[in-house]
């Protein structure tokens, strides 16, 4: 199990399991159930929240969003229902740095999506076409310090329109709310224990703001919000 009393006032530094599966019917199994927790804690509210206000109601040109980390494609697979049920067009392409989890985020896509799935890491990834809006979920918190920065500059370097970071909050709250939920919904033991140690590793408000200073933004160019329960999230949209 994770510690029982974390230090929230640094982010923890602790391994998570999942980062260590061999098996895919393992992960596949703890990536679904993450997406069972982003459906069911609203995680997928202030990405979509976001675009509501970033992206035009209709538009004749698709706009290119790359969800950097994209994992088992869930957050993609709402932005596309979201935006056929709006009119808005869209292209979309899902980055992972694994093989396996591009393989299991494809196979739980239907055949008629649009979705592009690319393997690469992200500092190495050079985009074919513009990008308009860069977004991660749950992502930066698997980053160090440094790479939380480095990954900040390279979305300002590629995004046209902007970017968005959905993530978690490190707060005694959610870390134990989030050790008791998963527990009495039978999540994968893996989800248990990765969890709360996610929450522990991931962020407050004064590390984005250090984050965003150090990438070279000033602190009107970003805004930093808060979404019950438990998240964190920046966002950045560019003067067009």
């Amino acid at each position: 199990m994770p510690p029982s009393a974390p230090d929230f006032r640094h982010r923890a530094q602790l391994t998570e399991w999942m980062d260590d599966l061999a098996s895919r019917d393992e992960l596949r199994a703890c990536l679904r159930d993450l997406a069972r927790v982003n459906h069911w804690l609203l995680g997928y509210r202030p990405l979509l929240h976001w675009l509501e206000s970033s992206l035009p109601a209709q538009n004749s040109h698709p706009v290119h969003i790359l969800d950097v980390g994209c994992g088992y494609g869930d957050s993609l697979r709402r932005i596309e229902r979201w935006a056929k049920a709006r009119r808005v067009s869209v292209e979309l392409t899902g980055l992972d740095l694994s093989n396996e989890i591009i393989a299991i985020a494809a196979g739980a896509t239907p055949q008629a999506s649009n979705i592009r799935w690319v393997t690469s890491d992200v500092f190495a990834y050079k985009p074919g076409k513009p990008i308009h809006l860069v977004i991660s979920s749950l992502f930066t918190h698997h980053l160090p310090d440094l790479d939380v920065i480095r990954f900040v500059q390279w979305m300002e370097l590629h995004a046209v329109r902007g970017w968005f970071v959905n993530d978690l909050s490190r707060h005694p709250t959610p870390y134990y709310l989030f050790r008791a939920f998963s527990k009495v919904m039978g999540f994968h033991p893996y989800v248990q224990h990765d969890g709360p140690i996610s929450i522990a590793r991931s962020f407050v408000a004064d590390d984005w703001r250090r984050y965003c200073a150090a990438a070279g933004l000033a602190q009107h160019e970003v805004a930093i919000r808060g979404f019950t329960p438990g998240r964190l999230c920046v966002g950045r949209r560019k003067p067009q």
